[in-house]
C-alpha cells in the first residue's frame, strides 16, 4: 500500500497564518495529549514568528512553551521553522550563536528543524543544517518555492543536489504564498524524487485556492509527507484541511496512520477557538477569503495575516 505521512501545521503556521500568531499557550495545552495520538508525522509547533510573538504579544517564555509542548507530546515528533543564519530574528547572526541556538532547540525538545533562506542562498543554511546534525535532530532542507524566470525546475534540482551534498534528511518545497500549481507541484516533486534520494515534503496555502488539488497531484508524483491544519483553522491563508486530504488519499489507496476518531476530537476542540477569535476581531474574514490575486502579488500566507493585523489597528486596511 502507498504510504503518505501528515504534518500538523495548527500550531504554528496555520495559527501565524490566520491569527498572526497571537494562540496563548493555555488554549491549546488541554488538547495536545489527544494531538499526540493521532498519528502525525509531525507537530509544527515552534519556530517561524512563534518566538517574536510569545515576547512581543503574548508575554511567554517561547523555551518554557517549547518545554511544555515537548512534555505532552511525548511520541509525536515536534517539528520548527528555522530562517537560516536569521534564526528567528531579523537580521543574521554569528555563527557561534547559530550553533548555540540550534543545539538548545533541539536539547529543549525539537527533533525536525525545517531550515530555509528567503533567497536560497545555502551558505547561509550551512552552519544550521552541520549543528542540527550534531545534534542529533533531523535537518530538513527547504526550496523557497516563487515564480520568475530564473526559478526553474532546474534551478530546483541544482538546490536541492547542493542541500543533499550538505547532509540534509529531506527536502521541502515550502510555497508559503500558495501559488505552486497542481501541475507544477506533480513536475517538481518528480523531478526532485528521481534526482536525490531524499524524502520529499511539499508545503502549500489555500491562499489561492489551489492548495488541495495542489497536494492532491503532489501525492500522486510521490511526496512523502504534506503539511496540513486541522479543518477548523484550515483554509484561506492557512494550509488545506488535514482530514479533508486524509479523506481523499485513504479513497486513492494511500496509508495515512492518522486516526479519523481522534482527528475529530481536534477539530472540535478548535472550533470555538476560531469562533472567538473570529468575534474578538483577531481573526479577519479576510485571511479566510481565496484571494486569486496571491498568484501575482505572492505574498506568504503567514505574512499576510500580520499585514492585516497591522493595517486594521493602524486603520488603514483601506490602504
Amino acid at each position: 500500500m502507498k504510504k503518505i505521512k501528515f504534518t500538523e501545521t495548527v500550531l504554528r503556521d496555520a495559527q501565524q497564518s490566520l491569527i498572526a500568531t497571537r494562540m496563548p499557550f493555555e488554549t491549546f495545552e488541554p488538547i495536545l495529549s489527544t494531538m499526540d495520538k493521532a498519528g502525525y508525522y509531525s507537530l509544527e509547533c515552534w519556530g517561524g514568528a512563534t518566538f517574536d510573538s510569545c515576547l512581543r504579544y503574548l508575554n511567554e517564555d517561547p523555551w518554557e512553551r517549547l518545554r511544555k509542548i515537548r512534555k505532552a507530546c511525548p511520541n509525536t515528533k515536534l517539528q520548527m521553522l528555522l530562517r537560516g543564519q536569521n534564526l528567528l530574528g531579523y537580521k543574521h547572526y554569528p555563527n557561534d550563536v547559530v550553533r548555540k541556538f540550534v543545539a538548545k532547540s533541539v536539547e529543549n525538545g525539537i527533533d525536525i528543524i525545517r531550515i530555509f533562506d528567503a533567497l536560497n542562498d545555502v551558505r547561509n543554511l550551512e552552519v544550521a543544517v552541520d549543528q542540527t546534525i550534531k545534534s542529533g535532530a533531523h535537518a530538513s532542507g527547504t526550496i523557497c518555492y516563487t515564480l520568475s524566470p530564473v526559478h526553474n525546475t532546474k534551478a530546483y534540482i541544482k538546490l536541492a543536489k547542493d542541500m543533499e551534498n550538505m547532509g540534509v534528511q529531506s527536502i521541502c518545497i515550502k510555497d508559503m504564498a500558495g501559488i505552486i500549481s497542481p501541475k507544477e507541484a506533480y513536475e517538481l516533486v518528480g523531478a526532485l524524487k528521481e534526482n536525490v534520494k531524499l524524502p520529499i515534503i511539499l508545503h502549500t496555502h489555500c491562499t489561492t485556492g489551489l492548495g488541495p488539488m495542489t497536494l492532491l497531484k503532489a501525492a500522486e508524483a510521490g511526496v512523502d509527507v504534506i503539511d496540513t491544519a486541522i479543518s477548523s483553522f484550515s483554509g484561506g491563508t492557512s494550509q488545506p484541511a488535514t482530514e479533508t486530504l486524509n479523506y481523499i488519499l485513504t479513497q486513492d489507496g494511500y496509508k495515512t496512520g492518522l486516526d479519523t476518531d481522534v482527528l475529530k476530537q481536534i477539530n472540535d476542540f478548535f472550533k470555538p477557538v476560531k469562533a472567538d477569535a473570529l468575534k474578538s476581531g483577531l481573526l479577519n474574514p479576510v485571511v479566510l477569503s481565496t484571494d486569486t490575486d496571491a498568484l501575482t502579488y505572492q505574498v506568504p500566507g503567514g505574512m499576510l495575516s500580520n499585514l492585516v493585523a497591522q493595517l486594521t489597528a493602524q486603520k488603514k486596511m483601506d490602504k
